[in-house]
């Protein structure tokens, strides 16, 4: 019997496009608006019959209300997912090439050699044989970017990160998947217990008019429970691919990730090209002209603020790394500039608000001077980048092809009716019953609209004022808006960023779906059961 094939990812994001279409043509088409009552904007619900009628006075034109069933956009919506997901795609293109550059320098294997190696001077100690060196790499890792998740929103960032953590992950013995979750699950679960969150929580809080970032505590709580599920989990799965390679339903396609860990540490030679020193000369001295310039950089971290001289401090580590590191090798200083531009990265987004076109520019200048110090020429360079994009090409047309979902459901005006149909089953009902349904019906609109400023947008204004009828605190509607929007990120072949990870971590959609979906359930039931607190007992800042 003929083994049946799982389609390809194209075609099954192609089928989602072909069935959001279909929709178009059932569900009918319709529209939020802001109308004002007395002295207060309401969001009032409105087919786009009605609104074309005239019927409704919005202070906006029709034509913006314009909707109509999909039938041969299925095929436009590639080109307009590109367009709206043109952002992500140049990222990830650009980190591409960047990276591949990097790893032509083969600076990754001399690190994750180093960091083998001591890893195994560590396994010596009785303590460390018993809780596992390798546990407790998966651990601090985790716990890193679920902070970042939770503190700054980190999101499109774990794209880079994917590939420094899932080589590291494949040389340790796991798969892809293990990589991927160190790095890109962990932020997205700290997304979902976000305390701090500026894109999420401070939205949200913000059109829901309570003070922001109020209730942190019960938050701190909510990601301590998911953070610990998280780690948990991965531990489990990687103890598990551990034992037996075979059993990871990636062990055919990580062959490519295998690949590039056979390099030998003693095939790598150990050199140091004085170009690599001209580069050094030439970043220390823009780097000193920075910390003139911004000596001290204000990081934004919810309502606190904190001034640091932290471009100085980073140039001074710079300059004292670099010079240990190039003396032994060119290898540790491509390392050192790994890990200068992480330093500024984050310096840069929670200082200087650095989103998408500063970070990539951040690595297009790691590649560019990794390529140097290892003595390549602009030509080599070049060639290079192209080669590093081509390999990720898949990830960024798999964004596109995403993004044209969502395309199709603005386009045949369909996403705010489901709202509207949603929001109504949650009339007659209990507090807590009433809860959950908010919870439930985020967790859906998820599904279709990923970006979690876009949903507090359109939700917020409806669920914070319903939640005032039945009794339930806006906080509480918050929490509900946060699990909701973060969970099903996961998993929503709608979210760029996922489908851009699962790109370059070269996972299918549909053999990542047969590995997270069964933890996907477990959050959302847990987070069901953490929403009732909010509602039965007097928390501070509720």
């Amino acid at each position: 019997m003929k083994k049946r094939k799982v389609p390809h990812t194209f075609v099954i994001v192609f089928a989602i496009i072909v069935i959001a279409a279909v929709l178009t043509w059932i569900i009918p088409p319709g529209k939020y608006v802001s109308e004002q009552v007395g002295d207060e904007t309401v969001m009032t619900f409105h087919y786009l019959d009605e609104l074309n009628a005239g019927g409704v006075s919005t202070g906006s034109t029709t034509a913006e209300f314009h909707a109509e069933p999909q039938t041969w956009q299925i095929f436009s919506a590639f080109y307009k997912g590109f367009v709206k997901q043109s952002n992500i795609i140049v990222f990830i293109l650009i980190i591409g090439g960047a990276f591949w550059i990097m790893n032509k320098s083969k600076a990754i294997d001399m690190g994750i050699h180093s960091f083998l190696k001591f890893t195994k001077r560590l396994e010596r100690s009785p303590l460390m044989q018993k809780i596992g060196v390798n546990n407790i790499v998966i651990i601090l890792i985790m716990l890193l970017f679920s902070l970042f998740g939770s503190v700054f929103g980190m999101s499109e960032e774990t794209i880079a990160f994917a590939l420094i953590i899932i080589p590291l992950a494949v040389s340790m013995g796991y798969d892809s998947i293990v990589g991927l979750c160190m790095v890109y699950v962990a932020a997205h679960i700290g997304f979902s217990g976000a305390m701090l969150n500026p894109f999420t929580i401070g939205i949200a809080q913000g059109i829901a008019e309570i003070p922001l970032f109020t209730g942190i505590g019960y938050r701190a709580v909510c990601w301590a429970i998911l953070t610990v599920v998280g780690i948990i989990f991965v531990l489990w799965y990687a103890n598990k691919v551990k034992k037996n390679p075979q059993s990871s339903i990636m062990y055919e396609d990580d062959a490519y990730w295998r690949k590039s860990a056979e390099v030998k540490e003693e095939e790598l030679e150990r050199y140091t090209p004085r170009k690599a020193w001209f580069v050094f000369a030439f970043l220390t001295a823009v780097l000193i002209v920075f910390s003139v310039l911004y000596p001290m950089t204000t990081l934004k971290i919810g309502n606190s603020e904190t001034t640091l001289p932290l471009l100085p401090i980073g140039t001074a580590l710079f300059i004292l790394l670099s010079i240990v590191t190039l003396r032994k090798t060119v290898h540790y200083f491509v390392l050192t500039l790994l890990f200068a531009t992480v330093y500024f990265l984050v310096i840069g987004v929670l200082g200087y608000d650095w989103y998408i076109m500063e970070i990539a520019s951040l690595f297009l200048v790691l590649g560019i001077a990794s390529g140097l110090s290892v003595d390549k020429s602009a030509s080599d360079i070049a060639k290079l980048f192209l080669e590093g994009m081509g390999d990720i090409l898949s990830a960024a047309v798999i964004v596109g092809l995403a993004g044209g979902i969502v395309i199709i459901l603005q386009d045949g005006g369909i996403i705010d009716t489901i709202l509207y149909g949603l929001s109504k089953s949650m009339s007659n009902m209990g507090k807590i019953a009433s809860a959950e349904i908010m919870y439930g019906i985020q967790t859906l609109i998820n599904i279709v609209i990923p970006s979690g400023s876009a949903k507090a947008a359109i939700t917020m204004p409806i669920m914070a004022p319903f939640s005032d009828l039945i009794g339930i605190s806006r906080q509480s509607t918050v929490v509900a808006f946060q699990f909701g929007d973060g969970f099903t990120n996961m998993i929503t072949p709608t979210s760029g960023v996922l489908m851009a990870a699962l790109g370059v971590a070269r996972i299918p959609w549909e053999k990542w779906v047969r590995f997270i979906w069964k933890f996907i359930l477990v959050l959302i039931v847990i987070g069901a059961l953490l929403l009732i607190p909010t509602v039965t007992m007097q928390l501070a800042g509720f």
